[in-house]
């Protein structure tokens, strides 16, 4: 792994800057279970002030929402401290209408009648020209992540970055929880040869990181040039804290992520889209149910035979509603975690993998290679085409994986 290592910046500058403007993280209330306050939620309280006198769009989509449940965009444009001329949707779009590669396109918001602008699958200077049309000085950013490397939004977060450093915007990124906690990172680490909108740089399947943590890494390790960047952090949130002790409501944040059940397992289980196995979409439980036609339940019992920590797995038989398998009944897999504190995602997806193929007859990888992209190289195809347990696979990350831990280090902002 090569990781772009730039000097830190000085204290008056990008995250500097917002130290200056949020406080330490407060300390949850006894047990974790009490509120967490959101990076949106503590600008709100100030006033908006880090807004004062600037004209501002935001790139959000259903998640970015209030402790009430209501939508920040609606918040902010009834309110007549803030100048909201713009906002900008991820894949699936503002409001989270479209699927799995689909987006929103431009349109008019109803509600607000706002500009929404589409920023899927746009970058560099066409994003840029977009930023400038749209007449804003300052971009914000507020999405709920799910803390896997492949899930797009960190990377509509990056684009947008460097973006804003093109068209000379001032960037401010509204910190929410990782919903899987911010404990450590899994997994293997990007090969940039292999960078596409499932991940630009080498940061871990898995990183452990909250939005802001990673705007702080993209700007400073990454980005061709920095941007004005500021971040209003949370309080209440702890590092070892699952979304349900944050007192959030849980809105999906895509079609296929219902509720953070899922998200704890995706970050593993997606890798499944890499192959001819159903990964679960058109159920009532994508990423947790794995299955095609003609698996029957040596799958589960061989899963289970890995002792994985944390997770159970169940013959299971399933007739998705869409994707693969669409109105078929196939056979296969549920995950059960039983213990999220020692439940490790991405070891349980090779172990999957794993025993998908030596069980399984019909297992084949997509003809396009997609694995490689989602598992940032060749790597663990090629080793468990060659017949490799879940340790020999694991193991073969382990050195990348620990220089990505070291510099990880230096942008965490939270205990």
């Amino acid at each position: 792994m090569s990781l772009s290592r730039r000097s830190l910046l000085a204290a008056g500058g990008a995250l500097g800057a917002a130290a200056a403007t949020t406080a330490a993280p407060a300390s949850a209330a006894p047990g974790g279970h009490g509120h967490v306050r959101t990076g949106f939620e503590r600008l709100a309280a100030d006033g908006y002030a880090l807004l004062a006198g600037e004209r501002v769009g935001v790139v959000t989509n259903p998640t970015g929402i209030t402790l009430d449940a209501r939508h920040i965009v609606d918040v902010m444009h009834a309110d007549e401290r803030v100048d909201l001329v713009a906002v900008f949707g991820p894949e699936h779009g503002f409001r989270g209408t479209a699927q799995a590669g689909g987006s929103e396109g431009r349109y008019d918001d109803p509600a607000t009648g706002l500009p929404v602008y589409d920023t899927y699958l746009k970058s560099g200077q066409p994003l840029a020209d977009a930023f400038t049309a749209s007449g804003v000085d300052t971009v914000v950013f507020d999405i709920q992540d799910v803390g896997a490397r492949f899930y797009t939004y960190i990377w509509t977060l990056y684009d947008c970055m460097a973006a804003a450093a093109l068209a000379g915007k001032r960037f401010v990124v509204l910190d929410r929880p990782n919903p899987v906690t911010g404990r450590a990172a899994l997994g293997p680490v990007l090969d940039r040869a292999f960078a596409t909108f499932v991940g630009r740089e080498p940061i871990a399947q898995a990183h452990g990181m909250t939005v802001a943590e990673l705007a702080g890494l993209f700007d400073r390790e990454f980005l061709a040039a920095p941007v004005a960047l500021e971040t209003v952090r949370m309080t209440g949130w702890r590092r070892s804290d699952f979304f349900d002790a944050t007192g959030l409501p849980w809105v999906p944040p895509s079609p296929n992520m219902p509720t953070p059940d899922t998200a704890l397992v995706y970050s593993g289980t997606c890798l499944f889209e890499g192959t001819n196995l159903s990964e679960g979409r058109g159920t009532t439980r994508p990423f947790e149910l794995l299955g095609a036609e003609g698996i029957d339940r040596r799958w589960a019992e061989a899963a289970n035979a890995l002792g994985l920590p944390g997770v159970r797995f169940r013959e299971a038989y399933f007739a998705p509603t869409f994707s693969k398998f669409q109105g078929k009944t196939v056979g296969g897999v549920q995950l059960h975690v039983h213990d999220r504190a020692s439940f490790d995602p991405v070891r349980t997806g090779i172990g999957l993998l794993v025993t998908a193929r030596s069980s399984w007859s019909g297992f084949a990888w997509r003809a396009d290679h997609w694995i490689d992209k989602l598992t940032g190289s060749t790597r663990v195809r090629t080793l468990i085409d060659a017949g490799a347990g879940v340790d020999e696979v694991v193991g073969a990350w382990e050195t990348d994986l620990a220089a990505f831990r070291s510099v990880r280090e230096e942008y965490l902002l939270y205990r």
